[in-house]
């Protein structure tokens, strides 16, 4: 086997990988169309013409089988504002997954609420049922489920304990778009879904965000809060004027989604099943052939019957593996394949992202910076994953047979040089 690119050997590709992100046809006529209408907000003045943001929601909410959906500036934004048009609020707890991005944490946050992290199941990485009814205490106001890299949550067992206590549930389906479970797509079976089309989204137009719900009043509010408490009427106004209506229901702050994005996610809506559906080959090719070499790739909850991929994960099981740990087996796929591969997220816990106290805002009180930040807390199955899991980005899997071969081969040549990494 030939020596590790890490140590100084040949690495196993150096090729481009197949590009993120990869515009829809006639995207630039889209653009150009936007840059030339006189409307490049929904806050512009109305030009006789439906607003792209008014279009893509009106497509993703088709697309989930829902009544409605809320276009947001970013998966954060759309985050807060359900959280609020929950009614999560000063002092009131929400439970988290201790093994998340940290937008969870510091939504929850920024509404003045305290998260509450819990541990999550060693096979998909996501919230444990079990670990969830624990935490609940008489000041839970919510639960937010993260359908975490390529795996959708026990959503039976979680939507059972929200009803359960009459807490809301929040799906966060940021790197989750198109997954199904149980033949429905993921984003509709908690209080709201949120989804974020950041760059790396496998649905993206650069930033947005947006959330989906079939209740009236839920998104009512959350059309509100990110308008700055303004909301559209039930019929288009005149030309030149604004289609935005100040209904003094409830302040809000501007979180918007520019035309410029929506005009994208329009046309990239439509590519989203074909590339969803290329990376889950890939990943299944992919799954057997590391199974064979000691890995084991992360697993979703049964019942899931449609699956995507925002980052693959796989974790190294096998004792001789899992002691070289994560940081060094990633530095050395890396460094084979000229393709970032990390460990999973740090635990939010000790996260260097989640630092509340560097925010004088968040500063109410001695007590509440407590709860915030919890000393000392450390979840096992999150500290385990930590030490074996390993993860890319999506972009990999849009290949062929060709990038799988390369990705399989560069595992392989870790497990023949796995002494050597281990001194």
């Amino acid at each position: 086997m030939p020596e590790l690119a890490v140590a100084g050997g040949t690495p196993v590709r150096s090729t481009p990988w197949p590009r993120w992100p990869q515009p829809a046809p006639g995207a630039l006529a889209v653009l150009d169309e936007v840059l030339n209408s006189g409307r490049w907000a929904i806050s512009g003045p109305y030009n006789g013409q439906q607003s792209r943001e008014r279009r893509f929601a009106a497509e993703f909410a088709a697309y989930h089988g829902v009544r409605h959906c809320v276009p947001t500036a970013n998966g954060s934004s759309a985050l807060t504002t359900t959280l609020e048009a929950c009614g999560v609020g000063a002092g009131d707890q929400v439970v988290i997954p201790g093994i998340t991005w940290v937008a969870n944490a510091s939504t929850v946050i920024g509404v003045n609420a305290v998260p509450v992290f819990v541990d999550v199941d060693p096979d998909t990485l996501c919230l444990d049922p079990a670990a969830v009814a624990a935490a609940l205490t008489p000041a839970t106001k919510a639960i937010v489920v993260v359908h975490l890299y390529s795996a959708v949550a026990d959503l039976t067992a979680l939507q059972r304990i929200a009803d359960r206590h009459g807490i809301p549930l929040i799906e966060d389906c940021a790197q989750a778009h198109g997954a199904r479970f149980l033949g429905r797509k993921v984003g509709t079976f908690g209080h709201a879904g949120t989804f974020s089309m950041q760059q790396s989204k496998v649905l993206t137009s650069g930033e947005g965000g947006a959330v989906i719900t079939d209740d009236d009043a839920l998104a009512r509010r959350v059309e509100h809060l990110r308008a700055d408490g303004r909301s559209y009427g039930s019929t288009p106004p005149a030309t030149g004027a604004m289609e935005l209506l100040e209904t003094a229901e409830l302040m809000g702050n501007n979180r918007c989604l520019s035309e410029f994005q929506a005009a994208l996610l329009i046309g990239q809506l439509g590519l989203l099943d074909e590339e969803n559906a290329r990376r889950a080959r890939n990943a299944a090719d992919l799954d057997a052939r590391l199974a064979e070499l000691g890995f084991r790739p992360q697993r979703t909850t049964e019942g899931t019957t449609g699956r995507t991929y925002y980052n693959y994960a796989v974790a190294a099981v096998q004792e001789e593996l899992a002691d070289i740990g994560a940081e060094r087996l990633s530095a050395a796929l890396t460094a084979e394949l000229g393709l970032p591969v990390t460990p999973v997220y740090t635990p939010l816990y000790r996260s260097r992202l989640y630092r509340p106290h560097t925010r004088s805002r968040y500063a109410l009180d001695a007590e509440h910076q407590r709860r915030i930040h919890p000393q000392g807390l450390s979840l096992p199955t999150c500290e385990q994953a930590a030490k074996t899991f390993l993860t890319f980005h999506h972009a990999p899997l849009l290949g062929d047979k060709a990038e799988v071969d390369d990705i399989a081969a560069a595992f392989e040549k870790l497990v023949a040089h796995r002494q050597e990494l281990a001194a």
